[in-house]
């Protein structure tokens, strides 16, 4: 098989549990549920997350859980949890409604950054990964953090690119490149800033395992086409960083060489 071939039909796992598809996408902010199926229909991802505060879990009205394709794998998050007890909690809710072990974890530092706090998530992390859940934590893109919530036996680390929401891309890429060189063996998931294409494959290239978006593709003016282009983008990215890149150099260096050169 050539490494073209391969970069672009490899998985990752998590937890055991084997994916082909490296991007996983929200479910909020869609204009209708339509455009929500159609944008997870041309992302080819197999796995969504849910935000367990903002829907019906006993299925008392209709929500975006009644539209899903029941082939995805669900992954509930503790949004708008701002202190560990209330993550811990919200996840036992996501657990029993949902039956899954699978969570997010998000625990909020502040309303206007939506920040990490990164201390919270540690401690919840700890309490979930003792009662058996499969803890996939949101943070800041901190090397020693993501150290620890490893450590804790967290089944993958997930750093922010940028803000929630925000779609400034990658701010820090050296950050996320020394967390890649320096855990060669963790699922790292960028999570939180991606806004076009270009992020997503930037993140891929930094060594990313995979990438979990939602308002870039639920805010673009067609969500499908957004979406089908975040999944050719995070293919890219990663056979790019299979691959290998040149080494940057500060002066030019001919594409042809001097020796055989006609006098």
């Amino acid at each position: 098989m050539s490494t073209a071939v391969a970069a672009l039909t490899d998985g990752f796992e998590i937890a055991g549990h084997a994916f082909n598809s490296r991007i996983i996408i929200g479910t909020g902010k869609y204009r209708s549920y339509d455009e929500m199926k159609a944008a997870h229909r041309s992302s080819g991802t197999e796995m969504v997350t849910i935000a367990v505060r903002r829907v019906p879990l006993d299925r008392s009205s209709e929500s975006f859980l009644d539209h899903l394709d029941p082939s995805l794998k669900l992954l509930p998050n503790t949004a708008g949890c701002y202190s560990a007890d209330e993550a811990v909690r919200t996840a036992r809710l996501a657990r029993e409604a949902l039956q899954t072990e699978w969570i997010k974890l998000e625990v909020i530092g502040d309303q206007t950054t939506l920040f990490p706090d990164n201390e919270q998530t540690l401690e919840a992390a700890r309490i979930l990964v003792k009662e058996g859940f499969i803890v996939l934590p949101y943070f800041s893109d901190d090397l020693i953090m993501a150290k620890k919530l490893l450590d804790a036996g967290c089944a993958a680390v997930m750093p922010l690119a940028a803000p929630i929401g925000s779609g400034l891309g990658v701010q820090n890429p050296t950050n996320l490149r020394i967390m890649r060189e320096q855990l060669p063996d963790a699922t790292i998931i960028v999570d939180a800033g991606v806004g076009t294409a270009s992020d997503a494959t930037i993140a891929m290239e930094l060594g990313a395992d995979a990438v979990l978006m939602n308002t870039a593709i639920a805010e673009a003016e067609e969500p499908a086409k957004m979406a089908e282009a975040m999944k050719l983008a995070i293919k890219a990215g990663r056979l790019a960083y299979v691959a290998g890149r040149m080494q940057k150099r500060l002066y030019a260096s001919a594409s042809s060489p001097s020796t055989g050169v006609i006098r």
